[in-house]
């Protein structure tokens, strides 16, 4: 099963760091799961009006990998989080329409964004999944048990500089804005081996998939911000 994945993402220009039965290993232990937003969810550019934008598909593949996540473990959810290092009203509208638990906007120093999740949680770093892009998400890429790296073409020495510090365990084929969250999602899912279960009882919308939904929904997003160096919340409008 694993070689077989290890295949199928290749074959699409996915870079496997770490073997699929290590990163496999280590998503036995994750509970939570982070994403930066500029250039994860989007190519990251910026503009008068432009606040970055998500697709439908990578939204998608959240959903079911969060819904894989819940029963693998027992009708337990995986914590999700969006942590930002600007603002983002496109991330606030995504977290609460899909009810993410929290959204860090503004926060440069994501490290403490980082220890204010794991303290309201109480996991531990090696508990965490990373999505990431940048140069300001190494603090987290360190320090959490499962890193993927969203490929960007023109920045070869950064990757370089990820590889020598080992500081990710799979560098998607797709980039920032091109479905790298879906691929990152559906690998999740074929590694762990609940991707046709998960399309089966989504097409089916049966009690098991409502369940889900429902305890889905009931969860209230947090928003938070960096000030005097302290997380704070983040009233919205």
């Amino acid at each position: 099963m694993e070689s077989k994945v290890q295949n199928i993402f290749e074959e699409i220009g996915g870079k496997f760091i770490s073997t699929p039965s290590v990163i496999k290993e280590k998503l036995t232990s994750v509970k939570a799961i982070i994403y930066d937003w500029d250039g994860v969810f989007n190519p990251g550019i910026k503009g008068e009006g432009e606040n970055g934008t998500y697709s439908e598909a990578d939204s998608m593949g959240i959903n079911m990998l969060r819904f894989g996540f819940w029963l693998e473990h027992e009708h337990e959810l995986p914590f999700i989080a969006i942590v930002s290092g600007q603002k983002n009203p496109s991330a606030i509208h995504l977290a609460l329409r899909e009810h993410f638990d929290h959204v860090y906007i503004k926060v440069t120093d994501k490290a403490k964004a980082l220890n204010h999740l794991l303290k309201s949680f109480n996991i531990t770093a090696r508990e965490v999944a990373f999505c990431f892009d940048d140069i300001l998400d190494l603090p987290l890429a360190s320090e959490c048990g499962v890193r993927f790296l969203v490929n960007r073409n023109a920045s070869p020495l950064f990757k370089q500089y990820v590889l020598k510090n080992n500081y990710c365990d799979y560098i998607t084929g797709q980039q920032g804005g091109n479905y790298a969250i879906r691929e990152i999602s559906e690998l999740i899912l074929g590694l762990t081996g609940n991707f046709n279960e998960v399309v089966r009882e989504r097409i089916k919308y049966g009690d098991i998939y409502i369940k889900y939904i429902q305890q889905r929904n009931n969860q209230k997003t947090f928003t938070f911000t960096l000030h005097n160096d302290a997380i704070i919340e983040y009233p919205l409008p």
